[in-house]
């Protein structure tokens, strides 16, 4: 397969990242959820390709679906934000190197609506603040400048959000968006 504007193989023009829409037409795909089901379809083909859908769902429902299968090389943003060229091209290199990215608004709405509880009751604020800055995607250096804390403190705060959250070390999740995906769940 070769693309159109390409003359060398398919493997020597495969792209990082693919960005799509959550809408495409056509009628292969579940109605409202085309541009996922072509996110996990490109996905299950091609691994090492990131994936950046753009939506103007704000709803939970549409994030979580995308992420269903795992984390990695996974983006959700919203559109209106993809102005902010920063936004788009740091999700972007966040997918090509295996990361991934919740839209920070849609995790924001989550947490002003969202009746935590169970085991996320144990969160301080403190540590929801830190939450608030993973799921925008920040580093713990950055995470600390946001925030004025240290390092380490921020280092103990995510640590603490991944033992009250249960979530394990394992090579297959990505215990900082399973954070954030833990924290806005569905509600029971």
């Amino acid at each position: 397969m070769t693309p159109t504007n390409c003359s060398t193989p398919y493997a020597a023009c495969a792209p990082h990242v693919v960005v799509t829409d959550i809408r495409m037409p056509g009628g292969q795909w579940r109605q409202g959820f085309e541009g996922i089901d072509a996110a996990h379809r490109i996905r299950a083909a091609h691994p090492e390709v990131g994936v950046v859908v753009l939506s103007q769902f704000s709803d939970a429902l549409f994030a979580f679906e995308l992420f269903k299968h795992g984390t990695e090389g996974y983006a959700y943003l919203l559109k209106d934000r993809v102005g902010d060229l920063d936004e788009l091209l740091g999700a972007i290199q966040a997918v090509a190197a295996g990361g991934s990215v919740i839209d920070p608004k849609v995790v924001e709405g989550l947490l002003a609506r969202r009746d935590v509880r169970g085991q996320q009751e144990e969160l301080t604020a403190r540590e929801r603040d830190v939450l608030r800055e993973m799921a925008h995607g920040r580093t713990n250096a950055a995470i600390a400048r946001a925030l004025h804390l240290s390092i380490s403190s921020v280092e103990k705060n995510v640590n603490a959000i991944f033992t009250k959250l249960g979530l394990e070390n394992s090579g297959d999740v990505h215990r900082r968006v399973a954070a954030v995906l833990a924290y806005l769940g569905p509600e029971p």
